[in-house]
């Protein structure tokens, strides 16, 4: 499989083991995963990234967010971009999801991105402690899993702009984890 480094590709080997880490995770079932995909594929999304995102995308301006750009319509996505996409949202992919995070219902993909595709937060920009949705508004189904790829290159702690998770009642920051390039965080919503 081409979009993942080759060290991950018994997908389903690799969920089992990591299987009983995501589920005890705290504050809540995740896993963090570094250079599970192949950099080659994400360079590329990266080079495309668009420039043009607040004329393409949309930015959201809410007290939860500010200068966060998205763009989920898969029209305007590059051609690898939207190959890499189609495989997160592939059987293979949910397969592994499935196995990984041991979740009884079969897992379905969004086709519509909703809260997917691309993101960019600005500088000065910020997303406010909030819990993700957790209903989607097309499919009508729960939305069980949230997964994020970093696409940044020399990270630097100092920058801020950790994911950070908090607690159920969202009092206490438990974890922070640095976006650094290629890393995948995978949690449950």
């Amino acid at each position: 499989m081409k979009f993942l480094n080759k060290n991950y590709n018994e997908l389903e080997e690799f969920a089992q083991s990591k299987k009983d880490e995501y589920v005890k995770g705290s504050p809540f079932p995740h896993l963090v995963i570094d250079n599970f995909f192949n950099d080659s594929i994400l360079n590329n999304i990266l080079n495309e990234f668009p420039k043009d995102l607040d004329n393409i995308g949309y930015q959201y301006k809410t007290k939860v967010e500010q200068k966060k750009f998205t763009l989920n319509d898969s029209k305007l996505l590059s051609e690898n971009t939207s190959n890499f996409i189609n495989f997160l949202n592939s059987q293979i992919f949910l397969d592994f999801l499935q196995n990984l995070t041991g979740i009884d219902e079969k897992l379905q993909s969004d086709p519509y991105l909703q809260g997917g595709g691309l993101h960019e937060l600005r500088n000065d920009g910020y997303l406010n402690i909030h819990a993700d949705f957790n209903f989607h508004p097309t499919l009508k189904l729960d939305r069980r899993l949230n997964i994020l790829i970093y696409l940044n290159k020399d990270w630097d702690d100092s920058f801020g702009g950790n994911l950070q998770l908090w607690d159920k009642d969202m009092t206490k920051c438990k974890k922070k984890i640095i976006p650094i390039f290629n890393r995948m965080v995978i949690f449950s919503t």
